[in-house]
């Protein structure tokens, strides 16, 4: 059974010890749905380990317009992890990464034209949905699934989206997908749920 850690204390003791003693940094995936809390539960990690976060959402490929491919064809298609893998073989290896985020601002399809650098640190947190997803299991030490009650998450994502249209739905689909038949959550190492940071 994956194991939860439903306070914060335990949960950085426990990534603490696991990177400890590594000659190289320690990777860790957040994985949930949207609206989960993965980015607060990575930038509270990062106040108290000084973990390097990559966030997943800068690698989102999947247009802006309504898409008629299946859900299993929404989740190759969301996020570039190919471009992730070169981000995390970069700071595994001890070497600076930099990457063109999406450009959620303009929200045209297009990339920022600044550059994301990221140094590497004893902890890599690498955020987002599809964040575990296997192409970049070799990478990853540990996988982690946030999991948030549903009517938390529901409030959480009307509050950030204002309105949930069908560009919002097509994704809600892909992540149940991935979720039910690509990264089920037994398959995670740890589990953490509606932590209190």
């Amino acid at each position: 059974m994956t194991p939860r850690f439903d306070t914060f204390e335990p949960f950085v003791k426990a990534l603490e010890l696991r990177a400890h003693g590594l000659d190289r940094p320690f990777v860790v995936a957040l994985d949930g749905r949207c609206a989960a809390g993965k980015t607060m539960l990575a930038a509270a990690l990062a106040q108290v380990t000084d973990a390097a976060v990559i966030e997943g959402d800068d690698f989102y490929t999947g247009g802006v317009g309504l898409r008629t491919e299946p859900p299993a064809a929404l989740v190759g298609a969301c996020i570039d992890w190919r471009q992730q893998r070169i981000v995390l073989e970069a700071l595994r290896a001890g070497r600076q990464a930099s990457w063109h985020a999406f450009d959620w601002e303009a929200f045209d399809g297009e990339l920022c034209a600044e550059l994301t650098v990221r140094a590497p640190r004893p902890i890599v947190i690498l955020e987002g949905i599809y964040s575990a997803r296997p192409e970049l299991a070799d990478l990853i030490d540990l996988s982690v699934l946030v999991r948030a009650d549903e009517s938390v998450r529901g409030s959480r994502l009307l509050a950030r989206e204002g309105v949930i249209g069908p560009w919002d739905r097509q994704w809600h689909f892909a992540e149940e997908y991935y979720f039910e038949f690509i990264r089920p959550p037994m398959s995670f190492h740890m589990a953490a749920s509606d932590m209190p940071l």
